[in-house]
């Protein structure tokens, strides 16, 4: 442990998943900030943090804070670690990481200059599970790896105001949803050689379904959907030459898989075993990072997050959206 001392930038829903795995894997939460002392006194008293700020900038100047959680919507992640990273604090950025590509990056550029990690939550890959995955693939048990496929799929509120369809808020399936998948097949099979894409629309000019067909280096393809608007099955396989590895529901939570050869034995079973949600393993390997003089993490360096949003970029420029801050002509 580093003994680095956390903030948390925002109080909604994500922001206390985190807290309490914090909590969970005692590591020291000492902050909050909120738009409003009400709203940080409240979750501060939920999760006994000492320090329950009434604005982001406070919580940007408390000098008792190294490292903040930014967890505010899509379009405010920029503007808020832009903050963080300003006053001297590490920051790790809830996914998606920004709104674009442009956005991206500039943190990437700050934190370099600044000396300061910039990290994207992207809580799955540290999970034990995906570490195991990975673990498999090194070892060449898949033999070479021909495709991946995974779905993200949730049956969320309709409401056109609600954040997930206000396109002003970066609402859509893809960057709250879609993110999982396209980062879990870069992660896999790396960049996309090329990305083929279709979506659905809705009145709010937001996307409710997206879906991919891509290729990768050497050949393999992968294929992607996300959907707001119905649950399907959020399963992934990773396919290869000699086996298979089958991710079950929810594939991108703590869940088991199989390795299972062509003839259908099964080499390995795994099931995961943690406290929590999961997503205090994306905090400990930021603080093994900062204790390490480290700022390109391993498991997800801040390059790859920067050319995920370049993938994302793409994805929305072949359905057609395009957030109102952007303009005219996207970043």
């Amino acid at each position: 442990m580093t003994g680095l001392r956390w903030g948390i930038l925002a109080t909604g829903g994500i922001a206390g998943s985190f807290a309490s795995d914090l909590r969970t894997a005692g590591i020291d939460l000492v902050a909050v900030g909120s738009r409003s002392q009400e709203s940080a006194d409240a979750f501060a008293a939920r999760f006994d943090i000492a320090h329950a700020h009434p604005s982001y900038e406070a919580l940007v100047t408390d000098p008792d804070v190294d490292i903040i959680y930014v967890s505010t919507p899509h379009p405010m992640h920029h503007e808020n670690a832009r903050l963080a990273l300003e006053n001297g604090k590490h920051v790790l950025v809830e996914k998606a990481f920004t709104l674009n590509r442009a956005e991206a990056e500039d943190l990437q550029r700050l934190g370099a200059e600044r000396g300061l990690l910039v990290m994207e939550a992207m809580w799955t890959r540290y999970l034990p599970h995906m570490i195991r995955i990975r673990e498999i693939i090194a070892a060449g048990t898949l033999g070479e790896i021909r495709a991946v496929t995974a779905d993200h799929t949730q049956l969320l509120p309709s409401d056109p105001a609600h954040r997930l369809n206000a396109l002003e808020l970066g609402g859509g399936a893809l960057l709250d949803l879609g993110i999982y998948p396209i980062s879990f097949i870069w992660d896999i099979l790396g960049a996309p050689t090329s990305i083929h894409s279709v979506g659905r629309l809705i009145e709010t000019g937001a996307d409710a379904e997206v879906a991919t067909v891509m290729t990768h280096e050497g050949g393999a393809v992968s294929t992607s959907l996300s959907s707001s608007r119905a649950a399907g099955s959020n399963a992934a396989t990773v396919i290869g030459t000699e086996a298979r590895i089958e991710i079950d529901r929810v594939w991108y939570s703590p869940t088991t898989f199989r390795a299972v050869g062509p003839d259908g034995t099964v080499h390995e079973e795994y099931s995961s075993e943690i406290e929590g949600r999961g997503m205090q393993f994306q905090a400990l390997a930021a603080e093994r990072l900062v204790r390490d003089g480290i700022l390109e993490g391993d498991i997800l360096p801040i390059a790859e997050s920067v050319a995920i949003m370049g993938t994302l970029d793409e994805i929305r420029a072949q359905i057609g959206v395009r957030y109102p801050s952007e303009g005219a002509d996207r970043g």
